[in-house]
């Protein structure tokens, strides 16, 4: 009896160990294939690729603006304008150049979703490489810009978002304008 049951913990034991390093080996490989697929992508390349998102969510900002305008534009054509009748308390033309303004706005708005997935398309493959080297990008962004607490006029904060950088070259003069921002922060506070 007593063999039986320090054979039968001694077979729990093992299975245990078992699954564990098949667990482990499962985890290896998981993370092999994860970091080949990020590894793959090289910062120049991720630049290129934010560059592209960047014009690519601006044409389409622009081309929803005016398909918002040109919708707006088309509603005015089939409504009746009597200038003599003011709306909310204000002449109808104002009301109207108002609606277009916000028109256009909205549409612009709604140009980076748009333009997001025609990324997406374009991309390709490349996309779950440039969202990983996206994500350590705007770490290291968190990571090295400055505190916005004492700006003033004559010391404005650098791009705080990292939304100008466009090249390791920027990236660079990016760290050293944060740079001096901190020593003149510093220095005179």
């Amino acid at each position: 009896m007593f063999r039986l049951t320090v054979q039968s913990s001694l077979q729990r034991q093992l299975n245990t160990r078992a699954f564990s390093s098949g667990v482990r080996l499962f985890n290896a490989s998981k993370a092999t294939t994860h970091t080949t697929t990020t590894t793959d992508l090289s910062w120049t390349d991720f630049f290129k690729l934010r560059r592209q998102q960047r014009r690519i969510n601006l044409g389409s900002s622009i081309v929803t603006a005016l398909i918002g305008s040109n919708c707006f534009m088309g509603y005015l054509a089939n409504v009746e304008i009597d200038p003599t009748q003011m709306i909310f308390g204000f002449d109808p033309f104002m009301i109207f150049f108002a609606g277009f303004m916000a028109a256009t706005g909205v549409g612009y708005m709604f140009g980076p979703l748009l333009g997001s997935a025609v990324f997406r398309i374009t991309a390709g493959k490349k996309i779950n490489g440039f969202k990983s080297k996206n994500k350590e990008f705007l770490e290291r962004v968190f990571r090295n810009r400055v505190d916005p607490s004492s700006q003033s006029f004559s010391n404005p904060v650098p791009d705080y978002y990292g939304e100008k950088i466009d090249s390791l070259k920027t990236y660079k003069q990016w760290l050293r304008v944060c740079h001096a921002y901190r020593r003149k922060a510093n220095e005179f506070l």
